[in-house]
């Protein structure tokens, strides 16, 4: 019997714990500035149902969450206008990560300290399994899409460029 790798508790698994969300854990090495790409690459998993957690604000500093593939960059512009906002830009690492309690590279829209906006591109919707980051840099958790609607009423919007 081969003994899986035990992953302690992130605020993102305890959240998907509490609903009772069915996901699989998958610990990678960890590469700084490696991104989505890379942990596919390790894991074996097409980028484009890597799905990276970006941290952003509007105009007023409001923060918001984009879930985007991993393989696809987020058209500010087009973003802004989906969401009525007069524009919309990265926040910068230590502001995402006041944010979310997250350190960058580790983000999770799953248990963020913060309540925040959560956007969705809306062709990760259409795919039937996806893996997201599970509150932990090198830790991805294998969910339904549709687990990002329901828990954190997930907007759908269409902002991918292909990078």
């Amino acid at each position: 019997m081969i003994k899986k790798a035990h992953v302690s508790e992130t605020p993102a698994t305890q959240l998907l714990r509490a609903n009772k969300v069915v996901f699989t854990e998958h610990p990678y090495e960890y590469l700084e500035h490696g991104g989505a790409q890379h942990s596919a690459e390790v894991l074996g998993f097409d980028p484009f149902t890597v799905v990276k957690t970006l941290v952003m604000q509007d105009q007023d500093a409001k923060p918001l969450i984009v879930l985007m593939h991993g393989n696809r960059t987020v058209s500010t512009k087009n973003l802004a206008r989906q969401i009525g906002a007069k524009w919309v830009e990265p926040c910068k690492p230590e502001v995402a990560q006041r944010h979310s309690g997250y350190m960058v590279g580790g983000t999770s829209p799953f248990g963020t300290r913060r309540q925040m906006p959560v956007y969705i591109e809306s062709t990760i919707l259409e795919l039937p399994r996806i893996v997201i980051n599970g509150g932990r840099r090198g830790y991805l958790v294998g969910i339904d899409p549709q687990v990002c609607v329901t828990l954190l009423a997930a907007k759908p919007v269409q902002c991918a460029l292909a990078e």
